[in-house]
């Protein structure tokens, strides 16, 4: 199978993001097969098992996943099918829902610095510190030039993160909004999944526009080479998975990683 080329997919610094020039299915006739998408999702689970082993191993480096997308775009899903192929040994998966009264006297990254990786550790955002750019934004509960505080914010403490070892990567899930409509009324028609359903996902839904602007704007301002943003065609899971599996593993190569040396002489160690 072909191998994936992320860089159409990546948001360059300081340009503007149009999600419309992003598709929510790729084209490629070689990526719509599905057993070809389930055999790369497979390799990559292999060797996402061993670097992620490799990384808790070392403790030199830490990995920071964060997910965000409209609602249905497939956040836990992703996490399901991704990291079911590592060990749950120095793997976390944090979600951030409204915010806690104590939370709420905080500064809004307080809670999120909290449940950042250590070295060693790699952890997975559902939904994260975007949402205090995005929700409150188009809920007008912060104005223009608090949102762009925010952004700094952001850039200043995922740079911390980069100075303490720890890499970012940040991925939005890219639905359509005919997509969104198969995926809730799935839901409803599907008694187990009620519990999924929140009425702001439905009045989300309405407002679509301003939300895609609040991501535009909010991924054109903060993706840089160090925390990059990439978006990731979100309509078909298959896909949406093996993507999101695939850039991981790139991630981790790229940081080079070493098994540590063992702490003693294994070659004076006799079994009896």
């Amino acid at each position: 199978m072909e191998h994936i080329d992320y860089t159409p997919w990546y948001i360059s610094p300081k340009t503007k993001c149009l999600l419309s020039d992003y598709e929510t299915e790729p084209t490629s006739k070689g990526w719509r097969s599905g057993s070809e998408l389930e055999e790369h999702l497979a390799d990559m689970g292999d060797k996402l098992d061993k670097l992620q082993s490799t990384l808790h191993a070392a403790k030199t480096r830490g990995l920071l996943v964060v997910f965000q997308g409209m609602d249905t775009a497939g956040k836990d899903g992703v996490i399901r099918s991704v990291f079911s192929h590592v060990s749950p040994l120095g793997v976390r998966a944090e979600a951030f829902g409204v915010p806690t009264e104590l939370e709420s006297r905080h500064d809004f990254l307080w809670r999120i610095h909290a449940k950042a990786p250590a070295r060693g550790e790699m952890v997975i955002f559902n939904r994260s510190h975007y949402e205090d750019v995005l929700v409150t934004r188009v809920r007008g509960w912060i104005d223009e030039e608090t949102c762009q505080k925010r952004y700094n914010d952001i850039l200043h403490f995922e740079s911390l993160l980069q100075d303490a070892g720890i890499s970012v990567l940040k991925c939005y899930l890219h639905i359509s909004k005919s997509e969104q409509k198969k995926r809730l009324q799935s839901r409803l028609d599907d008694q187990r999944k009620h519990w999924k359903l929140q009425p702001s996902d439905f009045g989300d839904r309405d407002l679509w526009p301003q939300f895609t602007q609040a991501y535009e704007e909010a991924l054109s301002a903060t993706s840089t080479p160090e925390s990059p943003w990439y978006v990731v065609p979100a309509d078909s899971k298959p896909y949406r998975d093996s993507f999101v599996a695939g850039l991981i593993v790139q991630t981790l190569d790229n940081m080079k990683l070493k098994m540590p040396k063992p702490s003693f002489d294994l070659s004076k160690v006799k079994l009896s």
